[in-house]
């Protein structure tokens, strides 16, 4: 009978025993990250010594050999950097715009050329406007009305809508596909109302496409910062027939070579299944790119620090990349897929940083129904730290090209209300990050990093079977 209850005992103890040792684990990484994360001193220098990281810049270049040296100093048993091509779009000297109301009566409107645009001729382009809400509107109005004229698109953010990035991806299809399909209509030019959801004076830039368009018959793009956007539809609503003027100088390149960022921890006893963490290394060149995405780097560079430094000694290996030229191309994750592949490298597990170093939340995750359950187990691990949200979506853009039956992909999800504030603009600088805020992010990844990699994920053929 002493035996029986001995081993009831034991079987009923045992989850709770776990449990405590993850609370354990996890109470390491908080502590560790809050009184000695190094995540706000790296952005730093990211930041104010290096500044705006534009795929192909001298600054991108300046990046990746701090960050190399950074994680060499961590003592990590491999750092390397994987060879990458990257566009070089260079903006040129500062963009100007205006609308004349009358012949010499004129009022400035901020503006910022959109990444990959075409210069306008060097004296600028000065045409009539015309104001669109959304690229379905230009095959109503016809060729007849948009020729020759510049093509203003002017559908806000959604202020309805809890996530700003479903507002964001609401209405980004007029900066990234206006000006080809404006381009259709013989538009001279566009002007696309920056994707933010505040009232400002700072102009929003971003990746733009002109598809398969000749590059003869490229035209101009541009973004309005939102009061600009404001004034310029109240204004063409009393005078419809304003003109607009700007000029810009911006030049695409010929692509350069560039490189990820990689770091790792090889695992005790499951080496060959690799987990990735990481975010993106470029950024715009408007501000410093502090939360985008400066802020998921560092991140992404202490989770691996924060693992190491609790004593933590991972199963698998634990891999940090820091990807090149997200904003304008994709080309770094792309890149760093189709060498995982190429070495038939098996990724069980990867997580992105790429919405700001605000307060984290929790994740989203793709991935099946049953690791997502797995994942939501664990919910009363983090509610200490108030992370309460586990839900299926989108992860990030440089993972995704990993994606596999198998893989669990998860993104880390912060609060996203002040996040389009700053996002491509000017004003996305280290003033903007707050330390605290940065470090809990930080440990939420290395808390669930951890716990991934002691339980494991869920194969879809176990789940089948």
């Amino acid at each position: 009978m002493r035996t029986i209850l001995l081993l009831t005992f034991l079987l009923v103890s045992t989850p709770f025993l776990a449990q405590s040792e993850d609370e354990k684990q996890i109470r390491a990484i908080y502590d560790q990250a809050l009184a000695n994360g190094k995540a706000y001193d790296w952005l730093n220098h990211l930041s104010n010594q290096i500044g705006g990281r534009l795929s192909g810049s001298v600054q991108a270049q300046q990046a990746v050999d701090y960050t190399k040296n950074q994680l060499d100093s961590l003592g990590l048993d491999r750092v390397w950097l994987q060879p990458v091509m990257v566009p070089k779009w260079v903006r040129g000297t500062p963009e100007f715009a205006y609308f004349e109301t009358k012949p010499g009566l004129t009022t400035n409107v901020p503006i910022c050329a959109l990444g990959g645009s075409v210069a306008t001729p060097d004296g600028g382009l000065k045409a009539n406007i015309i104001e669109v809400s959304g690229i379905e509107e230009l095959e109503k109005l016809g060729k007849e009305k948009i020729k020759g004229k510049i093509v203003f698109y002017n559908r806000p953010m959604d202020p309805k809508l809890i996530s700003t990035f479903a507002s964001y991806s609401g209405c980004v299809d007029q900066r990234y596909a206006g000006a080809a399909e404006a381009g259709k209509y013989g538009a001279a030019g566009v002007i696309v109302r920056s994707m933010t959801l505040r009232l400002d004076n700072y102009p929003h830039t971003g990746s733009m496409s002109y598809g398969d368009t000749p590059v003869s018959d490229r035209v101009p793009a541009a973004a309005i910062s939102t009061k600009g956007a404001e004034l310029l539809s109240t204004t063409l609503k009393l005078d419809p027939d304003i003109k607009f003027f700007f000029r810009q100088n911006c030049k695409q390149f010929d692509d350069v070579q560039s490189y990820n960022v990689i770091g790792e921890i090889r695992g005790t006893t499951h080496p060959n299944e690799i987990m990735v963490v990481g975010g993106h290394l470029d950024s715009w060149d408007l501000g410093d790119g502090s939360h985008d995405d400066g802020a998921g780097c560092v991140q992404s560079m202490d989770v691996l620090r924060l693992l190491k430094e609790t004593g933590y000694k991972p199963k698998r290996t634990l891999r940090v990349v820091l990807f090149m030229n997200e904003e304008n191309g994709l080309r770094g994750g792309n890149k760093y897929a189709e060498v995982a592949q190429n070495k038939n490298e098996k990724h069980v597990f990867a997580l992105e940083s790429d919405s700001g170093g605000f307060t984290p939340r929790g994740f989203s995750f793709d991935c099946s129904e049953e690791n997502l359950k797995q994942v939501q187990s664990w919910k009363g691990l983090f509610e200490p730290y108030l992370i309460h949200m586990f839900v299926q979506g989108y992860s990030g853009a440089d993972i995704g090209p990993l994606k596999s039956e198998d893989l669990v992909l998860a993104g880390l999800r912060p609060d996203s209300q002040r996040y389009f504030d700053h996002h491509h603009a000017e004003n996305d600088t280290f003033e903007h990050v707050n330390k605290r805020e940065l470090e809990l992010g930080a440990a939420t990844m290395a808390s669930l990093v951890y716990l991934i990699d002691k339980y494991g994920t869920i194969p879809n053929k176990k789940i089948k079977g």
